[in-house]
């Protein structure tokens, strides 16, 4: 499946594991505008426990334009749980270059309307 399929698929119907590996493929793919498309205008991104580093779409797409730009940008899904309008992940991730190691993440997907309002990140300290 196409990333704009799979897109097209998770916001015709809009269930929190669609939209969750909707968002997680054009990350993968480094589809910016398809990445952007499954979030609220009003997304908020946080850092457990609480604490807000990121509101709104613009500012999410400013933040994520500018890591698509990383090479070896990648993430895996370890491990998934859906539970009512919330996924959690259990990722794997390559942020920092294919010559760094991956990082592991926890991150809380909430769905609101039919579009990710709220992502969490947990991450060992």
């Amino acid at each position: 499946m196409t990333i704009a399929a799979s897109i097209a698929l998770a916001l015709s119907d809009p269930s929190p594991q669609a939209l969750a590996q909707a968002q997680l493929d054009a990350y993968n793919a480094r589809d910016l505008e398809a990445f952007v498309a499954v979030y609220a205008e009003d997304v908020e991104v946080y850092t457990y426990p609480g604490q807000l580093v990121l509101e709104g779409r613009e500012a999410f797409r400013a933040r994520y334009a500018q890591r698509f730009e990383t090479e070896g940008l990648r993430a895996e899904i370890l491990h998934r749980s859906v539970l009512g309008n919330r996924v959690v992940d259990h990722e794997r991730a390559w942020v920092n270059g294919p010559a760094a190691a991956p990082v592991e993440v926890i991150v809380i997907y909430t769905i609101e309307n039919g579009r990710i309002a709220r992502v969490e990140f947990l991450r060992e300290e």
